[in-house]
């Protein structure tokens, strides 16, 4: 049996076995089958949360999806987050005429074969989603979606010897790589955080022998960090909201409103340019998002009637009823759900697909009602000085 990319740890009487992998490697996935054959562990520990095993071990998950508890429930961005590293995936995998993640679903296999427990060692991808988002502040944010929308125009081949340098990096941190110069802090949950949850998972598995299936990116830290004890709890725990966007969120338009209203006490006229700069540059904008979207004609009405008003209400978001709006004007039908993994792989697929429009749609709007409001609000400040402060 090769020894290459295993390490063997000894860790208080116990045999740990790292199998460092490509997710996207046919050799990967038949190295696990000969490594967990040859070793019979008592556990196979394998770099999925129970969300993401679901989704293998169920191929039919997407017909139970209700596109409008995903909306009500702010989940869109996050799933179509997840459908695009699922579409990057696919396009190397249909490349090189391979299954994505093919090693993780060997681990399963050849653990239930073998009457070994198979443990999930992952943290929850939502958490770990979420602990990204609240590093990264408002610019950040919109630069993400973006980075990641943008993957699924990128339509270049992966070289072989790029598919092998992806055996030392993770899938993650592979797709935001240029992502990650200017925000290093991503490293801390993407990688580190991670590193230690799979280490102590890995520790904690069942039994005298344990091989742990894993992305190689994960190994040289694993190996550093499962000597040490990780409090699985405080790594599972949600970040705090800061008090302050929630603060602005609110005082922005009550701002905007006191702007306005004095106008209308002090010139009419005013008033009403004012009111008519802030509805037309939340509408606009977010109209055009929804526009790109695709989105029905009576969706982009719906974003631009709603926008100028959901901007006043933090509570509120313009894309999600635009994305209702759309859901029921053209909704996905079952076929949308059965061949939502394979329409993710193109750019047409990503867009004619219902559901992954109505995600878009969501999406979209938003980002354009919010640099609606930035730019709107800009502009009522910067005509409330001209004509009213300025007379």
């Amino acid at each position: 049996m090769s020894e290459q990319n295993i390490t063997r740890i000894t860790l208080n009487g116990k045999e740990i076995i790292l199998l460092g992998t490509a997710h996207v490697s046919k050799q990967s996935a038949e190295q696990v089958k000969e490594v967990i054959e040859a070793e019979r562990p008592d556990s196979v520990c394998i770099e999925l949360d129970e969300q993401r095993y679901q989704s293998i071990i169920d191929q039919n998950r997407w017909r139970d999806m209700d596109i409008f508890k995903v909306i009500k429930e702010k989940k869109a961005t996050f799933l179509l987050m997840n459908l695009v590293i699922s579409s990057f995936q696919k396009r190397i995998a249909k490349q090189y005429d391979i299954k994505p993640g093919q090693e993780m679903i060997q681990g399963i296999e050849s653990a239930e074969e073998l009457g070994a427990e198979l443990i999930l060692a992952d943290r929850n991808i939502q958490i770990t989603f979420s602990r990204i988002w609240h590093g990264v502040g408002l610019m950040g944010r919109t630069r993400l979606l973006m980075e990641i929308i943008g993957s699924i125009f990128n339509k270049d081949e992966i070289s072989e010897e790029e598919l092998e340098k992806m055996k030392s990096e993770d899938m993650l941190n592979t797709m935001l790589q240029d992502f990650t110069v200017n925000f290093p802090k991503l490293k801390t949950p993407l990688i580190d955080e991670r590193d230690q949850y799979l280490a102590q998972k890995i520790k904690e598995a069942p039994g005298s022998k344990v091989v742990a299936v894993l992305g190689a990116a994960h190994v040289p830290g694993i190996k550093e960090e499962i000597n040490k004890d990780h409090d699985l709890e405080a790594l599972s725990v949600r970040p705090v909201k800061s008090k302050v966007p929630t603060m602005i969120a609110w005082i922005i338009p009550f701002l905007i409103l006191g702007i306005i209203g004095y106008a209308f006490f002090m010139n009419p006229d005013v008033g009403v340019n004012l009111t008519m700069s802030w509805i037309l540059w939340n509408g606009v904008f977010a109209a055009i998002g929804a526009a790109i979207a695709f989105g029905h004609p009576l969706t982009i009405i719906s974003a631009f009637v709603i926008a100028p008003f959901s901007s006043l209400y933090p509570l509120l978001a313009a894309g999600w009823f635009s994305g209702i709006m759309e859901a029921y004007l053209r909704r996905p039908k079952v076929s949308d759900f059965e061949n939502l993994s394979d329409d993710v792989f193109t750019l047409k697929g990503f867009w004619s697909n219902k559901v992954t429009r109505v995600l878009l749609v969501v999406v979209l709007t938003n980002l354009g009602s919010t640099l609606g409001t930035v730019i709107g609000g800009a502009d009522v400040i910067r005509l409330f000085i001209r004509n009213i402060l300025g007379t």
